[in-house]
């Protein structure tokens, strides 16, 4: 194909650069809106990058999930879906860089003395229909969450509210019963996938209506959605006219359309890419230091890892520094088979676990399993994940274990994941460990991709939820850890550095914010200058 002829697509040059081909958009140009506008007026202060201007549209490039993306907020699990139900809906409460509940939705909340009552003052906003958001949309979100025939991100995050026996006691204001006093609530209301929808909205790919910074004008799932600004959003219009995500799966496609000028930003870049392009100024690198979990989860609920004595010895098989300096290119640092290094109640006082491939080879023969052969899946979906296998298959090899790796694809990987095979590639953005452990780690968990399913376990963390005095508190979460690094499902061996690349217009992206945080991926608060 001629360069002439790709001046009609959208974006031109992108089948040149192979960006059409990866995310399956053939037919993109149908879908695309013409640019709004040019740059305007300020209308806000600046956060080092100068003064904001309004006006024009922000291409952005994410990895996606295939012809199966939905924009219902409720199901989001990849980061292009959070991103998208960022711009359209708003939660109660989000985190902030340091991991607190910071409030959205939520103006204010106050607990009784017994900590399981908390009434929650909602601030003024408007749906995208002009309506206000209120109590008993609040109510509706959180019941259709928590409907035990649906599998919703948050239901597990959920479970200590009595939503039988919570009710509005205004048109902006809710009284939450518990079931258990829960001295962290806000991080409830923050919780992972916790979007608040309109009273009885069910038609979310047909006609979304939230009440955040943009509204839907079109969406084709795999392929693109199309964001426009909502002048009336509470926390003031977004800068940009317009905001569109482009699906492409392949690093090297986000790269080139960024390189090439047919989007202004990359989501998720090697660190390769990075270094080759931080100082040459033609694009801006970002990184979010060590915001990435990376790892393996071992199944617990089946042969070869339902003995503990094989996962014990995976654990050993890891040679850390090697995960990171060879599929991190070192732009991370070495984990200790824990989520949240660095955050609240991490155990940071457990030894370091080192490579000792003895120690390994003599719990795999307890077990029965020294010429053990297992399936390693993994994919091209994550930064680092193929290179991750590979070492991981060398490293065990020299244990006496036979690693098979499977690549699979890069638009169902996720999903394929979490309930079938033995043991897979798996990362993880930021949440405090208490979300970690509600959302992937209790029995009735709808992520549980390691299938940690114990009673007792579930028991110690409503003991956590339950006990006022901090100090005590991270006594109760240590204890749990220290289950979790003896015996538990995931091999968490580094934490990675997220690298975003931009186009040396756009101002506005937060450099400290982790991702999955409140200000990653603020397309409200970005501009082009």
């Amino acid at each position: 194909m001629t360069e002439e002829s790709d001046t009609h697509l959208p974006f031109p040059g992108l089948r040149r650069r192979g960006f059409l081909a990866a995310t399956g958009a053939a037919s993109l140009g149908a879908l695309a809106l013409s640019g709004c506008g040019g740059p305007g007026s300020d209308d806000g202060k600046g956060t080092g990058d100068g003064r904001p201007r309004r006006g024009g549209r922000l291409r952005a490039a994410f990895a996606g999930g295939g012809a199966s993306e939905t924009l219902d907020p409720h199901l989001a699990n990849l980061f292009a879906d959070v991103a998208r139900a960022k711009a359209l809906f708003d939660k109660l409460a989000d985190y902030g860089a340091d991991l607190s509940a910071q409030p959205r939705l939520a103006e204010k909340w106050q607990a009784n003395k017994t900590l399981d009552r908390w009434q929650v003052t909602l601030r003024k906003a408007t749906f995208h229909n002009g309506k206000p958001v209120t109590a008993q949309d609040v109510l509706y979100s959180y019941r259709r969450i928590a409907d035990p025939t649906k599998g919703f991100r948050a239901k597990a995050s959920l479970e200590p509210i009595d939503l039988d026996a919570s009710h509005a006691t205004g048109k902006r204001s809710i009284e939450f019963v518990l079931k258990r006093p829960t001295a962290e609530f806000p991080n409830i209301l923050a919780a992972f996938g916790a979007y608040i929808v309109p009273e009885n909205a069910t038609a979310f790919d047909e006609k979304p209506i939230g009440s955040g910074p943009f509204r839907c004008v079109s969406f084709a799932p795999g392929r693109s959605a199309v964001f426009r600004r909502y002048d009336d959003y509470w926390e003031g219009a977004p800068h940009l006219d317009e905001i569109e995500f482009v699906v492409a799966n392949e690093e090297s496609a986000r790269v080139n359309a960024l390189l090439g000028g047919q989007v202004e930003y990359a989501h998720e870049l090697d660190p390769t890419t990075a270094r080759a392009h931080e100082d040459n100024g033609q694009i801006e690198i970002v990184r979010l230091r060590n915001s990435a979990m990376q790892g393996f989860a071992m199944k617990t609920d089946r042969a070869p890892f339902d003995d503990k004595r094989v996962r014990q010895a995976f654990f050993l098989i890891a040679d850390r520094k090697e995960f990171v300096d060879g599929a991190l290119s070192g732009a991370g640092e070495i984990g200790n088979d824990l989520f949240g290094k660095g955050y609240e109640y991490y155990a940071d006082g457990l030894p370091q676990r080192e490579q000792d491939l003895g120690r390994a080879r003599a719990l795999l023969k307890q077990a029965g399993a020294e010429r053990l052969k297992v399936t390693l899946d993994t994919s091209a979906v994550a930064a680092g994940f193929t290179e991750a296998a590979t070492i991981f298959r060398d490293q065990a090899a020299k244990a006496g274990v036979t690693i098979d790796v499977k690549t699979g694809s890069k638009d169902t990987y996720w999903s394929d994941i979490l309930d079938s095979g033995t043991l897979c590639c798996y990362r993880s953005g930021a949440m405090p460990i208490e979300a970690h452990i509600s959302q992937r780690l209790l029995t009735g968990s709808t992520t549980n991709a390691t299938k940690w399913h114990h009673k007792d376990f579930d028991a110690l963390y409503q003991q956590a939820q339950s006990t006022p005095d901090t100090k005590d508190r991270a006594a109760v979460y240590a204890r749990m850890q220290r289950r979790l690094y003896t015996d538990g499902g995931f091999l968490i061996w580094g934490f990675a550095d997220w690298i975003l690349g931009t186009a040396r217009k756009v101002k506005g992206v937060d450099r400290k914010a982790p991702a999955n945080t409140l200000d990653w991926a603020r397309f409200d608060k970005v501009w082009l200058a």
